[in-house]
This record gives structure tokens, sequence and C-alpha cells, in this order.
């Protein structure tokens, strides 16, 4: 038989594969087929020319195969890596009776290897032990091989122990097995013992220890093998190379690595995915990106694995336009279809925000795997979509997948976030039922949960359960405590933390140095400033902007100063961590001053600098010009920052320029309407305050607790008890009520609009009462001139055990003074005392007006003269109208003095003296006074009345 080839030297495989196929039919027909040396021949050419389709369709015609085409078939499709095709090849081989030998076993324990299909494996593995073949090195090499592969890494370990010399090739097989499942201290182990026979590694066994010394940051072993490669001339092979720039790329410095690499003679996409994939994971994403696009330029094709390493980068780093960029270059080069590139790209577009892109490319990966949910469940809980990550976990579950540890921190997230304890406990229960109790991170979102729900002693209950736990675990324990206000409960799991030996990180000393805010916490605060220098934590930006904030919140703002001064590198919010502390402690021109520093370094300033600029600005001018650079910037878009300039033009009195810019703002936000109420209430025009709430209410937008406490403020200015009504009605109707705050201020509205009996019962119906509850009530009897009333509810508030404040104090000593209560005034001033409050000048003045006024004059002037700083104007001519009324000319004449002294302009003291004089009959002395006066050319003051005549 004669092929009729094209006249040409080399005929192409396509057109060599034209005349196969009649060839075929040929030997069927002919019955060539019968003939072993013919067939056998036109097998072998099937597979060498890349047509393993054609050498089966052959072989299926074959009625009784025999040893040699069952072995020849078997090795063709090995080679093609058909294991599917290859296992039906055995099967039927075994159906009609074929033997096996010691060549066939190895190539069908690789395919069940490659295949995952352990039944069938252990199958083979019987039919090994009956046909005799357990002391055959190969075979058993290859069972090793599969049983690793498969996760029975004890099998495994048992057969290579079964075998009295194993050689190199079956301990390989054990290692890669070992490193495959994630064993690596086991696949140490095992290397350890390959060097104990004295057996020479090859490249296999660097290939597999190499990522094991990787991953367990043995860098010395790691250098050490890299010295034995290059002795060994292993240096520069294709497995090696990437392997070794691995093991560089996990140290922070990649120079090692980036020598290897250029080292290289010919780069292959293994190479540069290793390089890529260096830069990225030590987060020096612009240079891995860079060598992206040089493996671009360098016409290396990109894999899906170049893919997965590059995108995620683009997360956190890049845009959406980069983002879209890259994707195209995915399309571009035909990997569009590829699941992982594809789950990558999902997860991308939802950090990016793009959800609805996300959504679209999750929809059209026909084939989806696990991480894919993962992708887009966890794409929506970054995006706080909190239900639709939860029914697309339920939709996950219903197409078949089981959740894994990923998916399950994921939900808890959710769950936390919707405040769904009866989810979470489900989720728990889930996690209980898998046994995914022992997976750390698990644990951690489960701690996270219940601490978010404020479930503390469910969470600590669970801590003490757990048999591992990690710094993560501590923290999250420490975070829930300290976010519900427990402060003492949250430093006592960190000395217990420190007791254990667990080391403090950054987040650890973050979280708890956020909780430090009073002097008294400056002894522990400084204390770990010490542990973070030890341990080098200090060189930590957000840790440091953490200590600047603890010292200055301490009062200890030369210390904070100090640390910001010796920062060799701050980020926008360290300046703002200073300027915050400087806003709170009044120092306005430390403010402004910092704020020129700032952008004489090239700092471009945030909204928050902003927010600390707006409340110091001492000129209009200045104002003007925060006002030009948030219009500049864009910053004008936040409402924050339009707020705080609202505030800062309602200082200067500029009410049109605030509605200018409340007119421009987003009506939606409520903090808005908040913040023009506020100006109009303080700028006493209340009409317009209660105006805005009126339209507020006409566009459907829901007040919060600041607009209804504004609305009562405005209330009290308007002074109607109409209005105070339906105040009340409308903060009932709404749920307000139920707010402490609220509720305090609605007592102080009724109080001041007369109304002391449903101020008392709106008091009597508080479940929760502070400090100001009770403030407020006793403030209101005192406006009624209820002294009695005052003192029942002070001593109400004792048997309470609430501790009553200086406002508290305040207004109780005032209702004795004007009662005329002098021994309850001078025991409720001693308890003050005694307690730990410090009399400010208020409670001073009213201790002097309520002597005073009773005619205990001269323990009046005891006060004033040993006050601890300059008594007040009213306070000195307070006591001297007391004089006039007792007739004490003596003592006058010594609180006139005081007065003269401190504030020689002051023609008043001068009259009253007069008045003192005239009243004792003194009228040469009263004389002098009045020539005094006129000598000094000091003015009385005239007097003017409201009443208005005919």
């Amino acid at each position: 038989m004669v092929l009729n080839l094209p006249r040409r030297s080399f005929p192409s495989f396509s057109d060599l594969l034209k005349h196969f196929k009649p060839l075929k039919s040929l030997l069927i027909v002919h019955g060539f087929s019968k003939n072993n040396l013919l067939l056998g021949q036109f097998l072998k050419s099937c597979f060498n020319l890349g047509a393993p389709n054609l050498a089966l369709s052959a072989f299926h015609k074959i009625q009784n195969p025999n040893l040699l085409f069952q072995n020849l078939m078997l090795k063709g499709l090995c080679n093609h890596g058909l294991y599917e095709d290859l296992l039906s090849v055995y099967l039927k081989c075994r159906v009609l009776n074929c033997p096996s030998d010691d060549f066939t076993f190895p190539l069908v324990i690789k395919a069940c290897s490659a295949l995952g299909a352990f039944g069938i494996g252990k199958q083979i593995h019987c039919i090994v032990l009956r046909k005799g073949y357990e002391r055959n090195v190969v075979i058993m090499t290859s069972l090793i091989d599969f049983y690793a592969k498969n996760a029975a890494t004890r099998i495994a370990r048992k057969l290579i122990d079964g075998i009295s010399e194993p050689d190199l090739v079956a301990w390989n097989a054990l290692l890669s097995g070992y490193c495959f499942n994630g064993l690596d201290k086991e696949a140490l182990g095992v290397f350890m013992e390959i060097q104990g026979m004295y057996i020479k590694p090859n490249v296999s066994t660097l290939a597999s220890i190499i990522p094991v010394c990787t991953r367990l940051e043995y860098s010395a072993l790691g250098r050490s093998l890299h010295g034995f490669a290059v002795k060994c001339g292993y240096f520069l092979d294709d497995f090696l190379l990437p392997a070794f720039i691995s093991m560089y790329k996990s140290e922070v410095d990649l120079s090692s690595a980036r020598k290897l690499f250029d080292f290289a003679v010919e780069r292959d996409v293994s190479v540069w995915n290793a390089m890529i994939n260096g830069y990225m994971r030590n987060e020096r994403v612009f240079e891995g990106f860079e060598m992206f696009r040089e493996m671009l330029r360098a016409n290396v094709r990109p894999n899906s694995v170049t893919f997965v390493c590059t995108i995620p980068s683009f997360e956190n780093n890049f845009n959406i336009w980069y983002g879209g960029s890259l994707h195209g270059c995915v399309i571009k080069h035909g990997l569009g279809n590829q699941v992982s590139v594809l789950t990558a790209l999902v997860s991308m577009y939802a950090k990016l925000g793009e959800i609805n892109l996300a959504e679209f490319l999750f929809n059209q990966i026909t084939n989806k795997m696990l991480l894919s949910w993962n992708a887009m469940i966890s794409g929506y809980v970054n995006n706080g979509l909190w239900i639709e990550s939860l029914v697309a976990f339920q939709e996950m579950h219903l197409e078949g997948f089981s959740p894994d540890a990923v998916s399950i921190v994921s939900i808890l997230s959710a769950c936390s976030n919707l405040g769904g304890i009866l989810l979470g406990k489900s989720a728990h229960a889930f996690v209980v039922r898998r046994s995914f109790e022992t997976n750390i991170n698990v644990s951690n979102a489960l701690l996270g949960f219940y601490s978010d729900c404020c479930l503390h002693s469910t969470s600590f209950k669970l801590f003490q359960r757990m048999a591992d736990k990690n710094t993560v675990s501590w923290n999250t324990l420490i975070s829930g405590y300290l976010h519900s206000g427990q402060e003492e409960k949250a430093n006592m799991i960190l000395h217990q933390m420190q007791k254990e030996g667990e080391k403090l990180d950054s987040v650890s000393l973050l979280s708890i140095l956020s909780s430090y805010t009073e002097s008294k916490n400056f002894r522990q605060g400084t204390m770990l400033h010490g542990y973070a220098i030890k341990t080098g934590c200090d060189s930590d930006v957000s840790l440091t902007n953490a200590l600047i904030s603890m010292y200055c919140n301490c009062g200890e703002i030369d210390a904070g100063t100090s640390l910001f001064d010796l920062m060799p590198q701050r980020s926008v919010v360290s300046w703002n961590s200073l300027m915050t502390a400087f806003r709170h402690y009044n120092l306005s021109n430390n403010v402004l001053n910092l704020f020129g520093q700032m952008i004489k370094e090239d700092q471009r300033p945030n909204q928050v600098s902003l927010l600390n600029l707006c409340p110091v600005c001492h000129t209009l001018s200045q104002g003007k010009s925060i006002h030009a650079f948030a219009l500049r910037t864009g910053m004008i878009e936040e409402t924050t920052v339009l707020t705080s300039l609202i505030f800062m033009y309602a200082r200067f009195g500029k009410i049109d320029l605030c509605l200018s810019l409340f007119q421009k703002g987003r009506r939606g936000h409520i903090s808005l309407w908040n913040a023009i109420m506020s100006v109009h209430v303080d700028t006493k025009n209340a009409q317009r305050a209660v105006a805005f709430f009126r339209e507020l209410l006409q566009i459907c937008l829901e007040p919060d607790k600041i607009t209804i406490l504004s609305l009562i403020s405005a209330c009290i200015l308007v002074n109607s008890l109409h209005l105070a009504d339906s105040v009340m009605a409308y903060v009932i109707h709404k749920g307000f009520d139920k707010v402490v705050v609220v509720t305090n201020a609605l007592i102080d509205l009724h109080a001041r609009c007369g109304n002391i009996v449903d101020a008392r019962l709106l008091f009597d119906c508080l479940l929760e009462k502070d400090a100001v509850s009770w403030s407020v009530m006793i403030n209101g009897y005192k406006l009624h001139g209820d002294a009695r009333g005052a003192i029942e509810i002070f001593s109400r508030m004792q048997l309470s055990g609430v501790s009553p404040d200086a406002i508290t104090y305040l207004s109780l000593l005032s209702a004795c003074s004007h009662a005329g209560f002098v021994e309850k005034g001078q025991r409720v001033f001693n308890y003050m005392v005694e307690n730990g409050v410090s009399p400010r000048t208020e409670h001073y003045a009213c201790m002097v007006d309520l002597l005073g006024r009773t005619g205990h004059l001269h323990e009046a002037y005891d006060i004033v003269s040993r006050l601890p700083y300059k008594p007040s104007v009213g306070m000195l001519e307070s006591l001297l109208g007391s004089c006039k009324i007792y007739g004490d000319v003596e003592l006058g004449e010594r609180i006139f003095q005081m007065l003269s002294e401190m504030y020689p302009q002051n023609s008043k003291s001068y009259v009253m003296l007069h008045n003192i004089y005239a009243a004792a009959g003194k009228w040469a002395d009263a004389n002098r006074v009045r020539s005094n006066i006129e000598r000094r050319l000091l003015r009385k003051h005239p007097g003017f009345s409201l009443l208005v005549g005919d």
C-alpha cells in the first residue's frame, strides 16, 4: 500500500493526520488490524503525532487486546495527561482478562493519583499485593506518591518503611506528598532522614524542600541548600530557580531574589511569576507591577498564575481604571475564562467598590468553585451588603458547596453588622457540627461576633475554651471590652495576656492606648510606650500617633509634642492628632502655627485638619481662607466640613453666610439641619430654629436626638408651655423619650416654662437617671424658689448612688441662698468638699450671697479673704450690698477697699459705699465719696425702666 503524500521534504503533522484516518480504515477493512506489529506501530505513530483520539478509536476496535497493546495505550495516554481515558482503557482490559505487569501498575496508579480516584487506587493496591508485586520498588514508589497526594500520608509512610532499601525516588515521593498536604515539619524530617542515609538529594528533592524552608522561615537552611545547588550544578535548573527566588522573597530585602532573577539566562513564565509574587507579598506593589510590564515587553506570555499574583495588588493600591486595564490584558491573553483568574477579578472589583461588575463576572463563571463563592460573599460583606452576602451563602449551600472556614468568617462578619444574634448562633452551631472550632480564624471570628453583639460573657467563655490562641484572639477580646466601655476588664485581659507570654503587637497597643484618656492613665501609657520601644513597635507611625493622642489626653501635651517632633516620618493623622490636642486645650495659636508648618512640609491637610482649624480662627479673613481651601480641594462636599464652616461663620455673626452654606449642602444629611438650628438657637432666634424643624419634617427627613435637643432649647427661649407640650408629644411619638439626655432636656423645658409638676412627673418616670437628670430637677425647684424640693431631690440622689457633680452642687447652693437656708447651705458646701469636688468661683459666690443675705457678714468676708484666687466683682458687690442692708459700715469700707484696688474704674462700688454712709447717717463721709466720684470723673451707669408711660 502506497500513500500519495504531497511532494515536499517535511510534511506537517496536520497533513500526516489527514492520511492517518483513511489508513486506520484500510487497516480495519483489509484485516491488517490483526497484525500486531503493524497495529502497534500505528498506535505509536498516533501518539507521536498528537492524535490520541485516533489511537483510542483504533484500540476500541480490538476485540481481545494483549498486554503489549494495553501498556502501549496506557503509556501514550499518560504522556498526554489523559488520565480518565487511561483508567477507561485499563478497566476494559481488566474485563477482557488482559493481564497486567510491573509496567502497567505505575501508569494506572499515576492516573488514580492525578484524578484523586482514591477508591480505584486502593483496589489497584490490593491487586498489586495479590499479584505479589509488593517488593517492586517502582510500583511501591507509585503507591507512596498516590497515598501521599491523596492526604493518606500515614499509609504512604508505612509503605516506605516496608521497603528494605528505598531509593531517592521513593523518598522524593513521600517528601512531595508531605509538602503537598502542608505538613512542613514532617517534610523537613524526611529530608533529614535522606541526609542521614547519605543519599545525595537531586533537583526534585530540592524543589520540594526549598518551599518548606520558605514557609517555616528557615533562611539559614535555605541558603545552605542554595549553596549545595550551586555546587552540584543544579543552580540554573528551571524548577529550582523560581523556588530560590520565592525563598528570598519572604525576606524583607529582595535584593538576593533580584540578583538570582537577573543572573538567569533564560527566564520562563514561572521565573517571572516568582519575582512578581515576591514584590507583591512584600507590599512593594509598584515594583511588582513594573516587573509585570517588563515581562510583557520581553514577550513572555503571562499565564493564570501571573494574573492571580498580580490582580490582588490592585485592590488597595490602584483605582478602577487600572483594574479595568488589567482585566483587558487578561482577555487579550485568552485567560478570560479561567476560573482562578475570574475569581481574582471578582474579588478585585468588589474591593474597589464596583460590586455590580463583580456580580456580572461571577455570573459568567460556569464552573464555579468554592473560592469563587467566597470571593463574592466577601465582596458583599466588604461593601456593606449584609443581606446579599447571606443570600449568596444560602445559594452556595444549595449548589452543593460545603462552606469552609473563609465562608464562615465572612458570614459571621455579616451577622455582626446586622446584629443578627440568632443567625450568628446558627453559624456557631454549623461550626461545631463541621468541627471548625480548631480553625483559629473561625474561633477569632466567633469571638468578634459575640463581642460586637455585646455578649461579652459568651465571648469570654469561648475564649477560655479555645485550645489555641493567637494575638488576634487576645486583641479581639480586649477590643470588645473597650468598645463597650469596660476599660478595667480590657486592662485585666491585657495583663493576663502578658502573664501568659503572648507578645503584644501594634494592634494590642493601639486598642488599649485609645482608652487612656485621663491623667490617671498616664503611668500605664508610659509603660506601654516603653514596651513599644523595647519590641520595636515604636517605628509604626499609627502607634506613634496613638501615643501622641494618649499623652495629650492625659494632660501631658509637652510629651506629645516632643514625640511628634522626634518622628522621622509623619502621616496626616500625626499632624491632626497634635492639632486636636491643641484645640482641646484652647491653644488656638498653636493650632494655627502647626497648620502653617504642615503646609510648609508639603503635607496635604484632610477634612479632619479643617475641622480643627475652623473653631480656632481669630478673624473672619482666616475663616474665609479655610473656606476657600475647602472649595479648592473639594472638601466642601463633606457635610462635616460644611457644618464646621457654618459654626465658624456664626461665631463672627455672619448668619447670612451660614444660610448660604446651608442652601448649598446636601439636604438629606440631618447633621446639616442640626447645625443651622443650633446656630439660630445660639443667636436667640428661636422662632427661625423651630421653622427649620418644620421644614425638615416636610421633606420627610428623620430627626436624631441632636435635632430634638436643639428644638427643646429653642422652646426654652420661646418660653411657651403650649409649644413645650407639642414637642413632648412628638418626642414620645418618635420614641425619643427613652433617650435619657432628651428626657433631661424636657424636664428642664417644663421647669423653665413654669410647669414644675410635669417636670417632676417626667423625672419620676425616668427608669435610669444620670447625674444630669438629678441636677436638672434640682435646678427646676431652684427656679421655682422651692429649696425644700431641691434638698429632697438631693437626698434621694445620694441614696441612689449617683455622685453629684459641680453643677448639681451649684444649683443646690443657689436654691439654699434664695431661701436663706444657712445651715443646710453650709452642710451642702462641706459635703461637696469632702467628696472631692473642688469649689469653683460660682460655688463661693453662692455661699457669700447666702451668708450675706442672712446677716452672717463676717463669715462671708472670711470666705472672700481666704479665696485661692482673685474674687469676682459680683461676689464683692453682693457682700457690699449686704453691708448696706445690715448697716455694717466698717466691713463695707474693707470690701470697698478691695474693690477699688482690683477694679479702680468701677463706679458702682463708690455709689454703694455712698449709700452705706448715707444709711448710717454719716453724711460727711457720704459727701466725701461723692466728691471722689466727681474728681475721678467716674460715671454712674444710668438706670432704665421697662414701663412705658401713656
